[in-house]
């Protein structure tokens, strides 16, 4: 990821060995020494990053991602939606890696994801990676469509969370106390 401000890669990809590292990758709990020293490390790296609030919050009510993110572990960012009543969707990860599932209900927000990703796939190739029939797709696609209100009377939907209320209960989950740049999130 590289900032817009100044385009320039940020800590997490300057330092992929650290934040690819197995005890930072898989949110193992530090035992002290070698552990919390590279989640210390991997912590201050992200406490620079002028994206912070904004990738926690994606990482919060968006994707349920691994690995460290943010400032916080896996486990963290659990405790956060908890403590902020969020629900976020696992990905299909079978969906996204074209592997296919015989006889499995197709999610219509699945099929919905894969072609709005995958614009110039075919509808087989979609099925395929569903591994379901090319009427299938049709047919969720058809009723999308058809219920969907027109572009222009749709209004974006409002989250119910801010960036400032995600940053200020993972500050709580951490146990790190505010600073004054915490104090200005946005």
């Amino acid at each position: 990821m590289t900032t817009a401000l100044s385009q320039s890669p940020t800590g997490c990809v300057t330092h992929a060995d650290l934040f690819q590292h197995p005890v930072v990758e898989d949110g193992v709990s530090p035992t002290g020494g070698y552990e919390s020293t590279l989640l210390a490390r991997a912590a201050a790296v992200c406490g620079q990053c002028p994206l912070a609030a904004r990738c926690l919050y994606d990482a919060v009510l968006h994707h349920d991602v691994a690995g460290f993110v943010a400032g916080t572990t896996a486990h963290q960012r659990r405790q956060i939606r908890a403590r902020l009543s969020i629900r976020v969707k696992q990905e299909n990860l079978d969906s996204i890696a074209g592997t296919a599932q015989a006889n499995h209900p197709v999610d219509r927000d699945e099929v919905v994801r894969l072609r709005r990703a995958n614009p110039d796939e075919t509808l087989e190739q979609i099925a395929m990676r569903l591994g379901c029939s090319t009427s299938t797709v049709k047919r969720h696609l058809r009723k999308v469509r058809n219920s969907s209100p027109a572009p222009e009377n749709q209004q974006a939907a409002r989250p119910s969370v801010s960036v400032e209320q995600v940053w200020l209960t993972a500050l709580a989950v951490t146990g790190r106390r505010p600073s004054e740049r915490d104090l200005h999130v946005a």
